[in-house]
Formats: C-alpha cells, structure tokens, sequence
C-alpha cells in the first residue's frame, strides 16, 4: 500500500529532502544549467550530485578555496579572526577586512559600522576608502559614496581592477549624473570586460539616443557569458539576464524606427 501523502508531509526527513531539492533547483536556474534545473526538482538524487559537482566547486571557486567546507563555515572562521586582532591590535585594515566578509554576505549596518571604524582610523587608505564607498552605497548613501570612490578614483583609475572605478559609475547613476556615469564606465571598458560596465553603459546609451551602441555592448554580454566559466557565470547572471532583455527592447525599437 502507498504511503500516506500526509504522514509523508508530517517526515521531517522528507520536508529536510524537499527543501535540499528546492535550493538547488533554483541555484540551478540561477546559474542557467537548465538540465540540472529539471532533475534536481525531479530527483533528490540528483540534487546531491549538482551540489558536489557544481555548487560546492564553484562556490570554492568564489571564495578562493580549494578543497570542501561547509556553507559559511570559513567566513564564521575569518570573522572570529579578525574580531580577536580587532581586540588586541585594533587596526584599521582588521576593521575594513571584517566589514567586507558582512558587505558580501548583505549585512549592511555591521559592515558600515565596521568601515566607518576603519575610516577613523586611517582616512587616507585606498582599498579603506573603497570598501566604504561601497559600503555606503549597499546603505543608500550615494552622495557619500561619489566622496569616497572619487577620492580613490583621482589616484588610481584602475584601483583592484577597475571594480571601484565601475562602483563609481554606479554611484554616479543612481544620482542621475549620466555625463559622469558615461565617463567612468567608458574608461573601465579601455581595459577590462565586466558584464555590469556593459550594461550600464548601455543604459546610458540607450537613453542618448545611442541604441546600435548599446545593442553592441549587450551583444558582447550575451556572447561572453557562453564561453565563461560556472563562477563568472554565477557572479553575473543577474547582469545577464538584464542584457538579455534589454537587447530584445534594443531590436524592438530599431524595428519601430525602421518601420
């Protein structure tokens, strides 16, 4: 005889199963791994194998790793680390290193506590100074933000490879300042080939007028994303999921124009 669907609902085993399932579905989907997508819903068996073939190596990958460790477990590890140095030495990287593992893991209030720390303590470090331009920016503080990343943006326009500089366009963005915005990402674009310059530059475009060039940018998204590897993938899905529907808004309207 079946089981009872109900006594099957009431097995924390099973709801424990459900849920293992259900977070790699959508992890697969995430990532595009559509196939992965499909039997990780279907089969608890396959979950299992998409979480050590997939998810674990990338998220190693991610976070500079090289062998298995369970989830957070190394960033638990690196924070009681840093709050000891905190305590005894009370240095301003220590602060800005702590504030950096809670920006990354969305903990916005102790990462702005702990960058504002690292400020006091030395206003004049660049990586410091980025930290919290991007920390005030996760708190919705723009205008502070375009203070900082400019400060670091004047004596390094590559500083950690271009990303303050394109958190700075970002910044300029969303005070609605677009000649900036333009400027910045345009300088990022000279030398590297982040999926979010791209697409914010071709939102810049587009509102200029300027939709072949913003159809290109999204095109060279669209195209990087198939030959980059589960990481790059996974770090810039929701850019290019943003491509990709703004490209199809791009041919939309070439097609009204043309017409």
């Amino acid at each position: 005889m079946l089981p009872d669907i109900r006594d099957l609902i009431a097995n924390p085993f099973v709801l424990i199963i459900f849920i293992f399932q259900l977070w790699m579905t959508i992890d697969a989907a995430r990532r595009q791994e559509w196939l992965w997508m499909v039997f990780n819903f279907l089969f608890g068996l396959s979950a299992i194998l998409y979480f050590f073939m997939v998810y674990r190596p990338a998220r190693v990958m991610e976070q500079g790793g090289t062998g298995f460790e369970w989830p957070g477990a190394a960033d638990r590890e690196r924070i009681r680390e840093l709050e000891e140095q905190i305590h005894h030495l009370d240095k301003a990287h220590h602060h800005a290193a702590l504030g950096e593992i809670y920006l990354k893991q969305e903990k916005v209030d102790k990462a702005m506590a702990c960058y504002e720390n690292a400020f006091q303590r030395d206003p004049e470090d660049l990586d410091i100074l980025a930290g919290y331009g991007r920390a005030l920016m996760a708190y919705k503080q723009s205008a502070k933000a375009v203070e900082m990343l400019e400060r670091v943006h004047l004596q390094d326009s590559d500083h950690d490879y271009g990303t303050t500089t394109m958190a700075l366009g970002h910044a300029y963005l969303s005070l609605d300042r677009m000649p900036e915005a333009q400027r910045v990402l345009e300088k990022v674009l000279q030398k590297h080939s982040y999926a979010q310059a791209k697409v914010q530059l071709a939102e810049i475009y587009i509102k200029s007028g300027r939709a072949r060039e913003a159809a290109q940018h999204l095109q060279e998204v669209m195209d990087d994303d198939k030959h980059a590897p589960s990481f790059a993938k996974n770090r810039d899905v929701e850019w290019t999921r943003k491509a990709k529907q703004m490209l199809r808004e791009c041919r939309i309207q070439s097609d009204d124009t043309a017409f």
